[in-house]
C-alpha cells in the first residue's frame, strides 16, 4: 500500500472520476461547494475556522449516512495540501494500520503532512483503534474518523481525547434537490451532457425519499437519468428510480435505540399517533417484529400494569399473531396492541412496588419467614410450632385476617401505591377496605 497513491489534486481527477458513479463525480471539491452543515461550515463555525487555521487536530464526524463526512475528510485534505490516505474499517487489520503509520513516519521525516481517514471508525475493535494512538500522539498523522455510531460508545476513550469531535446532522429535502440539480446541470461531472430535465416534484421526491442521504439520493437520480422518457425525469421515473424509500436504521446501531425510546416515551405519554409512526419506521427499517413485539409486552407491563391489566393479554396475542402470520400481515397485530397500549389508562405503581422491595431484600436483613406462615407436613414442625396461629382467610370474617405477613423488620411497610387510574382505582378502593378490617379486628383484639 502506497502513501502517496492519494494526493492533493489528484482526489477527484483521471479516468476513474469519469467512469465512477454520480455520487462520487459530483463530491464537493471545495467548502464553497459543500452544501449543509452551516452549524460546522458556515462563516465562522468551529469546523471552518479549523480548517482554514491549518489546525492540526485530529477529528471524528460523527452523522449519519450521506451527510458529508467523507467529503469534509477530503476537503480538509485539499485545503491544508496533505496527503490523503483512506482506510476502510471494514477491510484493514492492524497489520495495515502499523504499515502504512511506519511509511507515514518515515514521510513525516521529510515534512511531509498525512491524513489519515477512517470510514466506519467504530467498527475498529479497541487492538486495532489502539494502534493509532502513538502516531496520533507525536502527530506523524493527523487522525479523521467517520461514524455513524455514537463515538462516546464506539471510539476508545484515549483516542476520542485526542480528537475533536463533530456532530453531522442529515441533510434537509431542500439541499438535496440543490445538489441534484446542480448535477443536473453539471456537464464536466454531472449529467448536463445527456441534455435532460427533470419535473420540480421528481426531484422533490426522490429528495423526500432518500431521508437526508445525498449518496442515496444522487445513486436515485442516476437510475432515473437512464430510465427517463422523451428526454425528461417524471414523477412516474423518479417512483420507479427510487422502488424503496432509504431508511437510516441499524438494528444493533444507536439509531436502533433512538427509535425503540421514541416508540415506548410515545406510549407511554398516550401519543397514539406517535406509537404508530414509530412502529412503522422500524417495521420499514427492518427490525425484527418479534423484538417490537417483545418490547409491547413490557411496555404493558411497566407502564400500563394494573390500571389496564387486559394490555398484557392483547400485547401477548399480537406477539402470537404476528408469530403465526409473520409480516405483513403480523404487522397490523402490532400497531392495534400499539394503539391500545398508548390510549390505555397508565400506572406504573407494580414497577415501583417491585423496584421497592428489591431495594429492601438488598438493605435489609434475609429473615426467616414466620412461623405462622409455614407449612407443617410432619409432626416435628409441628411440635416447633410451624404452622402455629396461622388464621385461613376463607373461615374469618370478610375473608380478611388480623394477621401480619411480613417479616418482623417490615411490619406495617406498604410497597404498592396503587394509582386512581382506569382499574388500579379499584384496587386501591379494595387496598383500604382492607385496611380498614385489618384496623377493625385490631381494635376488637384490644378490647
Amino acid at each position: 500500500m502506497s502513501l502517496f497513491g492519494n494526493l492533493p489534486g489528484q482526489l477527484q481527477q483521471g479516468p476513474r472520476l469519469r467512469t465512477a458513479p454520480l455520487a462520487e463525480r459530483m463530491r464537493p471539491r471545495t467548502l464553497d461547494e459543500f452544501v449543509g452543515q452551516e452549524h460546522l461550515v458556515g462563516p465562522g463555525k468551529p469546523l471552518r475556522v479549523q480548517i482554514e487555521r491549518d489546525d492540526a487536530t485530529s477529528m471524528i464526524f460523527w452523522g449519519p449516512p450521506g451527510s458529508g463526512k467523507t467529503t469534509l475528510a477530503k476537503i480538509v485534505a485539499e485545503t491544508t495540501q496533505a496527503s490523503f490516505l483512506e482506510f476502510s474499517a471494514v477491510l484493514s487489520g492492524i497489520k495495515e494500520i502499523k504499515q502504512v503509520m511506519a511509511e507515514a513516519e518515515k514521510a513525516a521525516g521529510m515534512g511531509s503532512r498525512t491524513i489519515v481517514f477512517v470510514d466506519e471508525i467504530h467498527r475498529f475493535n479497541k487492538a486495532q483503534q489502539d494502534a493509532f494512538l502513538p502516531y496520533v500522539e507525536r502527530g506523524t498523522i493527523r487522525l479523521i474518523g467517520a461514524t455513524t455510531e455514537n463515538p462516546s460508545f464506539e471510539v476508545i476513550a484515549a483516542l476520542l481525547s485526542r480528537c475533536r469531535v463533530y456532530t453531522l446532522r442529515a441533510l434537509s429535502d431542500e439541499q438535496i434537490v440543490l445538489l441534484l440539480k446542480r448535477a443536473m446541470e453539471d456537464r464536466e461531472r454531472g449529467l448536463g451532457s445527456l441534455e435532460i430535465a427533470a419535473d420540480q416534484g421528481a426531484l422533490e421526491t426522490i429528495a423526500g425519499y432518500s431521508s437526508g442521504d445525498a449518496r442515496s439520493a444522487y445513486n436515485a437520480l442516476e437510475i432515473a437519468a437512464k430510465l427517463e422518457r422523451g428526454g425528461r425525469i417524471t414523477l412516474e421515473v423518479a417512483a420507479e428510480a427510487l422502488q424503496q424509500r432509504v431508511l437510516n436504521y441499524d438494528k444493533q446501531g444507536e439509531e436502533h435505540f433512538n427509535l425503540i425510546s421514541a416508540l415506548h416515551k410515545s406510549i407511554r405519554n398516550s401519543d397514539a399517533d406517535a406509537a404508530l409512526y414509530w412502529l412503522g419506521r422500524m417495521l420499514k427499517g427492518g427490525e425484527d417484529p418479534m423484538y417490537l413485539a417483545r418490547r409491547l409486552v413490557r411496555m404493558a407491563i411497566e407502564d400500563i400494569g394494573l390500571a389496564a391489566p387486559e394490555a398484557l393479554t392483547l400485547s401477548l396475542a399480537a406477539r402470537d399473531a404476528m408469530h403465526f402470520l409473520g409480516s405483513p400481515e403480523g404487522d397490523l397485530a402490532l400497531a392495534e396492541a400499539a394503539v391500545y397500549l398508548a390510549l390505555a389508562p397508565k400506572s406504573n405503581a407494580v414497577y415501583t412496588a417491585f423496584g421497592d422491595v428489591s431495594a429492601a431484600i438488598e438493605t435489609t436483613r434475609a429473615e426467616p419467614v414466620p412461623l405462622h406462615l409455614r407449612n407443617a407436613p410432619t409432626s416435628l414442625m409441628k411440635q416447633l410450632d410451624y404452622g402455629k396461629g396461622y388464621q385461613y382467610a376463607h373461615d374469618v370474617e370478610d375473608r380478611v385476617a388480623d394477621m401480619e405477613c411480613l417479616p418482623e423488620s417490615l411490619h406495617g411497610r406498604t410497597f404498592y401505591h396503587p394509582t386512581e387510574e382506569g382499574r388500579e382505582k379499584r384496587l386501591a378502593e379494595r387496598m383500604e377496605e382492607v385496611r380498614r378490617i385489618r384496623a377493625r379486628k385490631r381494635g376488637k383484639a384490644k378490647d
